[in-house]
């Protein structure tokens, strides 16, 4: 029988930083939620890009924006803005960036698990 199981993102299981944001993340019933804070100026392609080396973001998101507004533009050209109390789904294959002088604020359940990760090189 399963049990109830309580944590919080003020004490993740894990916390990555990268420039201009940081992801707090916690797992409850193999979900893993994640909380990402991204800073007037954050991009992905500049300050996560680095980081994973691929072209565009890898991770597909289903979140919920808490404050702030991101522009995401996908591979194929289309792009749209997501403000607070909005649900977004993005596929994989994607930048991202804030807009405006406001920190965003994101509740993901489906992309973070490997989000920011560094890619192990091949020796």
């Amino acid at each position: 029988m399963s049990q109830m199981e309580k944590k919080t993102l003020s004490a993740p299981d894990e916390k990555r930083s990268f420039d201009k944001g940081h992801l707090e993340l916690v797992t409850l019933g193999g979900v893993t939620f994640g909380r990402a804070t991204l800073q007037p100026g954050w991009k992905w392609s500049t300050c996560v890009k680095p980081i994973v080396n691929t072209e565009s973001c890898e991770a597909g998101h289903l979140q919920y924006h808490v404050s702030g507004r991101i522009r995401v533009r996908m591979d194929d050209g289309s792009e749209d803005e997501f403000g607070p109390g909005e649900v977004s789904l993005l596929p994989p294959g994607h930048d991202a960036w804030v807009v405006g002088e406001e920190p965003v604020v994101v509740i993901d359940i489906s992309g973070m698990v490997n989000y920011a990760k560094p890619v192990k090189s091949v020796p």
